[in-house]
């Protein structure tokens, strides 16, 4: 039988993912010696995992090419997919807000508001739950230059500490939700490989509660 897989998400979480696998006992020294692999078993060989974008995390965990996926809410809420989200990490914290220029009121008036967002749907979502029309726009990039060009009235993204806001001349409208990483599982893996996955939910649970 194959090692449990997990896809673990490239760049800000990968670190602090692997930080709390060391902390639940498996030696990730493949992972910290990786070069340019992708996949590396870990601890005895039992769990293997698999380095990905985010949005591919969650293709492989809802496949089931990959048993386990850790991920941010923010890509679960965006990109949605069928699979349990069984616990919140506890790192990876940010917020999704709704962004503009110094002293713009987005809700009033008549006339309908152009957000520019690369997260299309929780934009959407937003705005309909304040029964608002919005013209939307996507942005690949620096979605903080936006306003400040005049392509939109306003933007939804991802708020660490605010700083590349106000360096852009921009402030926090209001805050959309919090954001942190998530520990998925594929619901056949869950049914089949029940045991191996469940001990492997309580090890993270305890950590999780460890840090509190």
């Amino acid at each position: 039988m194959r090692p449990i897989r997990i896809a673990l998400t490239k760049g800000r979480l990968e670190e602090k993912t692997v930080e709390m696998l060391e902390r639940i006992g498996y030696d990730c020294t493949s992972v910290r010696e990786k070069g340019r692999k992708l996949i590396f078993p870990i601890g005895d060989g039992s769990l293997e995992l698999v380095l990905a974008k985010a949005a591919d995390v969650v293709t492989y965990v809802e496949t089931g090419v990959c048993d386990m996926g850790v991920v941010g809410k923010d890509t679960i809420m965006e990109k949605g997919g069928t699979f349990y989200e069984i616990a919140d990490l506890g790192f990876g914290k940010c917020r999704f807000a709704l962004a503009s220029v110094k002293g713009t009121d987005v809700y009033r008036g008549y006339h309908t508001r152009t957000i520019a967002s690369k997260y299309m749907n929780v934009a959407k979502s937003f705005f309909e739950s304040k029964n608002m029309d919005i013209n939307l726009v996507k942005i690949e990039g620096s979605v903080e230059l936006a306003p400040v060009l005049g392509l939109a009235d306003a933007i939804v993204d991802i708020v660490e500490t605010g700083t590349t806001l106000k360096e852009n001349g921009l402030e926090v409208l209001e805050d959309i939700c919090p954001v942190s990483a998530r520990l998925i599982v594929n619901i056949a893996s869950m049914k089949l490989r029940k045991a191996e996955i469940e001990e492997f939910i309580q090890k993270v649970e305890a950590d999780v509660k460890n840090r509190g």
